[in-house]
């Protein structure tokens, strides 16, 4: 990649984040049409999952050729080609800490959704909050801005400045007291880091990806919501007879508790064990 001038990097951030929001407003329209012609809520949902991907895909892969003048590759973003190794903690991290939570004090209840509502729940996690905004959010943030950052000012910088940024994403647009905004700060970054050093472990970003989708799918994606109260957005509701603030993660949500942060530092520190063992090579 030839050398880039601060500005161009600021560009190069800054229209990362536009692809983003842009091809999650098209999608949406797209699905939003489908229902108006009376397609199946789940079809659309499904669909507006991949069309965010694609849009994604179809307008960075331009945006870089042209704009920044360099190849997906050289930001992180060859042809799909997950590692199994973390295709298969992509799994064993969330899957792990919903067992956590199960094992706690707590009562499990069900949202009474009839099938179709099951249908549209788990349509919706699975294909737009895991697939679409997983593989999405790593190509920008991972992908396009991590590699810009590192080009110009170092692997260090790369990994810190996405990634609190990540955690900035997260407190837009939230009624969060300060404590709330603090953590989900400290969580954002850490899960950030995470993504960042799985990213440069192969120096892809499909296996951030991975994890992050799965991540998404089975924490956030609507099958079980794990809490202080009951979602009714959800399949099924695990309430946790605690209230601690850092066991059931305040006003965020697990994903900002310290068993996650836990779970985010040893897969971070497997993740660097790798960085450093290709080092070696």
């Amino acid at each position: 990649m030839t050398e880039l001038k601060t500005r161009k990097i600021a560009i190069g951030i800054v229209g990362a984040l536009f692809i983003m929001i842009i091809s999650q407003l098209c999608s949406q329209l797209i699905a939003s049409l489908l229902v108006i012609i009376h397609i199946p809520i789940f079809l659309c949902n499904m669909v507006a999952g991949i069309m965010y991907i694609v849009f994604t895909l179809l307008i960075s892969n331009q945006f870089i050729k042209r704009i920044l003048k360099c190849e997906s590759k050289d930001l992180s973003i060859p042809r799909f080609d997950p590692k199994i190794g973390w295709i298969v903690t992509a799994v064993l991290l969330p899957a792990s800490i919903t067992v956590i939570y199960l094992l706690m004090p707590g009562d499990l209840q069900s949202s009474g959704m009839s099938t179709i509502q099951v249908l549209e729940t788990i349509s919706a996690g699975v294909f737009f909050v895991g697939l679409g905004a997983g593989i999405v959010e790593e190509i920008v943030f991972r992908g396009i801005i991590m590699n810009l950052i590192q080009h110009k000012w170092g692997r260090k910088a790369a990994i810190i400045i996405p990634s609190v940024l990540f955690g900035l994403v997260h407190i837009i647009g939230m009624n969060f007291n300060l404590l709330s905004c603090l953590q989900v700060l400290v969580a954002g970054t850490a899960v950030g880091i995470m993504f960042s050093l799985i990213t440069l472990h192969y120096n892809s970003i499909w296996n951030s990806a991975m994890v992050h989708s799965v991540w998404n799918t089975i924490i956030i994606g609507g099958i079980i919501s794990i809490g202080e109260k009951a979602d009714s957005y959800s399949i099924y509701s695990y309430v946790l007879d605690t209230d601690k603030f850092a066991i059931t993660g305040g006003e965020f949500g697990i994903e900002s508790s310290i068993i996650a942060i836990v779970g985010y530092t040893i897969v971070s520190i497997i993740a660097y064990m790798g960085i450093k063992r290709n080092i070696k090579k």
